[in-house]
């Protein structure tokens, strides 16, 4: 069995596309997965699965919410071990400057081409940085996150990919539950 966590985008949002998380445990368990938890109400889930395509994981769990709320949620995948890579990569973890409650990642249904990424990666977003690495793109973002144009649509438009964010607090989080996984 895999440890897998699933990052759902832009559920429980400004009253739109609302689902409980004892909803959202209830319907992940109908699924052949075991030990299924919730993180706070932004979409967080993990579970265990035999080992399968991430993608085909998104795709099953996309398609039970949509027959359940007749809603399409985007549905992006990482196994935990690829969670806890994502956060050793953070490279403003090694700024002693910065604070961390700044720092967020998004996540990326995919890679985007490198000429996606050296357009973005060319451009100034002062006071916000972002560094694209992987199927992650790391955020600080001095003035909070809500403030910064450097959000999930800025991202979906110029990498041509599914994104969903997560701040570090929660991301570190998500780390810890998955490692205590029987």
């Amino acid at each position: 069995m895999e440890n897998y966590i699933a990052i759902l985008r832009g559920i429980n949002v400004s009253g739109q596309h609302m689902i409980p998380m004892k909803e959202l445990q209830s319907l992940m368990e109908t699924l052949p997965f075991r030990q299924v938890r919730t993180y706070i109400q932004s979409g967080n889930v993990l579970f265990q699965a035999e080992a399968t395509a991430p993608k085909e994981l998104a795709e099953h769990i996309s398609g039970k919410i949509f027959d359940r709320y007749r809603f399409r949620v985007p549905v992006i995948i990482r196994t935990a071990g690829e969670l806890e890579e994502t956060l050793g990569r953070n490279p403003f973890l090694q700024q002693s400057n910065l604070e961390t409650d700044k720092l967020h990642v998004t996540f990326l249904a995919d890679q985007p081409s490198q000429a996606r990424i050296d357009q973005v990666s060319n451009q100034a977003y002062e006071p916000d940085k972002c560094h694209i690495s992987g199927r992650e793109v790391f955020l600080y973002c001095p003035q909070g996150y809500g403030r910064t144009k450097l959000n999930n649509a800025f991202f979906e438009k110029k990498l041509g990919v599914t994104a969903t964010t997560r701040n570090l607090k929660t991301v570190k989080q998500l780390i810890s539950m998955a490692a205590t996984a029987g």
